[in-house]
């Protein structure tokens, strides 16, 4: 068990709580209780200090002063201040999802061949691409785009055409932003994007943009 710091602030004031870092990871996601994640049954100010929040300024930041519905949002809207391991294990976890999904995916240009793990993996270190956090369909295009100076390496990519209806579109932008082509708002507010998408991602964006667009979503890939 480690526990570390969770914090958030509002309106100009921190607020802290003492967590299981683990388990605080797991109940970011919804998975788990509250009442396991907390090391300290408090919320703080400053947790080194000892300094405690009042009654007054939970209900005024957070609507009450109940310490699991507090520390709730914080944990669910706020920073887990993370341990260097940890930050190295979660990057090193997503650094491997990266290249598993080039090895599935990726070929040399030049020959057509698949691309060996070590390749790729030699690649990455030596072109120094920093591979974040964040979902591989979110940073694959930059990746790629860093890749392609060291090594000749493509993926098959499918143009799609998104029409997105306007009451979602603010949802639906994040989804396409990082393969849009071209983009044109349309007179009722709907947009229609021209995306290039790896092959590999298609399910998983369908999916995705079935959920934040509840099926509304039209698509039509474009020859």
């Amino acid at each position: 068990m480690v526990n570390v710091e969770a914090r958030i602030k509002i309106k100009g004031k921190e607020f802290e709580i003492l967590v299981d870092v683990d388990r605080a990871l797991q109940f970011k996601k919804s998975i788990g209780n509250i009442e396991n994640v907390l090391a300290v049954d408090e919320i703080f100010y400053d947790i080194k200090k000892g300094l405690k929040v009042s009654s007054k300024d939970l209900k005024d930041a957070f609507g009450s002063d109940d310490t699991k519905v507090v520390a709730e949002k914080i944990i669910k809207n706020g920073e887990i201040v993370l341990p260097s391991e940890y930050k190295k294990k979660e990057q090193d976890m997503k650094t491997k999802q990266v290249i598993d999904f080039l090895c599935k995916n990726a070929i040399d240009a030049t020959t057509g061949k698949p691309i060996t793990e070590k390749r790729i993996s030699e690649a990455l270190e030596q072109s120094g691409v920093k591979i974040d956090n964040r979902s591989i369909e979110q940073q694959i295009n930059s990746v790629l785009g860093e890749l392609k100076k060291i090594i000749p390496i493509k993926i098959e990519t499918k143009k799609l055409k998104v029409i997105v209806p306007a009451i979602h579109t603010g949802r639906a932008y994040g989804l396409l932003k990082d393969y849009k082509e071209k983009e044109d708002w349309l007179s009722n507010g709907d947009l229609s994007c021209i995306i290039n998408l790896p092959a590999g991602l298609q399910l998983e964006f369908y999916d995705k943009l079935n959920g934040v667009t509840h099926g509304s979503a039209l698509v039509e890939e474009v020859k």
